[in-house]
């Protein structure tokens, strides 16, 4: 039987205050389980609209960020447009923002002002380290908080012989940190289905990234050798890499036997993890013994046959078009003034529920007067609350 999906978000209106990434992709998130979502943007639009690939002065990465949204262009700075906002948080499910900290009390547009307007307003505010503290006032951005949480450190210490410190051009903190604050929104709105009651939700992006650094958190507290190679590593083969994955005693015996060494199984070297893991680089020499000189087909045949989770090294746009993919809608394609592009879906499916992008990408200021008119305003109160403080 074919069940009709449905939006589950259908009915909830958001107000987005957010750019660059964190927060735009919470709210893309948002957007695409049927939220109406409002972006606020100033009048020279966010900053991600610059970035490329422009198509026609249109920015994919922007409708990667913000596909589904309704774009209102309006000035901070001016008292007629923060009135306006005023009106449409009074029709409103979630504020999401990611500015510093104090930039909306000293607009009036903070959690407690906004809760007097509307009692069950849920309000989150994403920063770089949560709204209270010594560091709640300091600007960060996903490369900053990478560092300032030991993400950079942690990382290069699974690459032997590195000793400058790493730079991930994957802007982890950010993605990660906007969808933790979809989950607590998420959190936040069946709560209020229960109570009545709205709440503010504040995620930090350093808090996000040390939840993903388990083992170094681990290691702070109680200090141990690390193995003499990174037991998850690239492993050599006649014409590139392969990526198994030992993460049991029945998958290593499955890597033994792939190489056609079952006598490493029984190996006091190998046998015992802990005995393993000292001496795993002396364990990943003899198997590159073996697979330097396969090819990855052969290789990959192997762990297969044998059981071991592996994936050759692939690149973005090998997994973009790899059947999987196809076969699971990874790709979902957003208009806008540059015409077509495709974008990443949602990770998850609902059965009975749409978890797809909307199939456009606003304009600048696109619904700017359809909003304001919405709320009541004449032509003269659109023209005022549209006006730049600059002019």
């Amino acid at each position: 039987m074919t069940i009709k999906k449905t939006d589950a978000l259908a009915g909830i209106r958001v107000l987005d205050f957010t750019s660059t990434i964190a927060g735009p992709h919470c709210t893309r998130m948002l957007a695409d389980l049927g939220a109406t979502v409002f972006k606020v943007e100033p009048p020279e639009g966010d900053m991600m609209r610059s970035r490329p690939p422009l198509r026609n002065g249109a920015s994919g990465t922007f409708a990667f960020l913000n596909a589904g949204k309704r774009s209102v262009t309006l000035d901070l700075k001016n008292p007629a447009a923060l009135e306006a906002i005023r009106k449409l948080v009074a029709t409103t499910d979630i504020v999401v923002e990611n500015y510093r900290p104090g930039v909306m009390k000293r607009l009036g547009l903070d959690y407690d002002s906004l809760c007097k307007i509307k009692p069950d307003l849920i309000y989150c505010a994403i920063s770089g380290y949560g709204q209270t503290g010594p560091s709640a006032e300091l600007p960060a951005y996903a490369p900053v908080i990478h560092a300032a949480s030991g993400f950079d450190l942690a990382h290069i210490s699974y690459q032997p012989g590195r000793t400058r410190p790493d730079n991930s051009g994957v802007f982890f903190a950010d993605f990660v940190t906007g969808t933790y604050a979809f989950g607590g929104i998420m959190t936040a709105l069946n709560q209020r289905h229960t109570t009545g009651v709205g709440q503010l939700v504040d995620v930090s992006m350093q808090e996000t990234m040390l939840t993903m650094l388990m083992t170094e958190f681990m290691r702070a507290q109680a200090p141990y050798t690390m193995p003499s190679r990174p037991m998850f590593g690239p492993i050599a083969t006649r014409d590139g890499f392969v990526m198994p994955a030992v993460a049991n005693e029945r998958t290593f015996q499955g890597l033994c036997k792939a190489a056609g060494r079952p006598d490493w199984i029984e190996d006091p070297r190998f046998k015992v993890y802990q005995n393993r893991r000292d001496n795993w680089g002396a364990f990943v020499d003899a198997f590159e013994g073996w697979s330097s000189d396969q090819s990855t087909d052969t290789v990959m045949k192997a762990f297969k046959d044998n059981g071991v989770p592996a994936s050759r090294y692939r690149t973005v746009a090998e997994a973009m078009d790899d059947p999987q993919s196809a076969h699971r809608g990874v790709r979902q394609t957003v208009t806008d003034a540059g015409g077509p592009i495709d974008i990443a879906s949602l990770p998850f499916r609902l059965s009975k529920a749409e978890t797809r992008a909307r199939d456009f990408s606003p304009g600048l200021g696109e619904h700017t007067a359809e909003t304001l008119r919405s709320l009541g305003l004449d032509e003269a109160g659109i023209a005022a609350a549209s006006k730049s403080s600059d002019g």
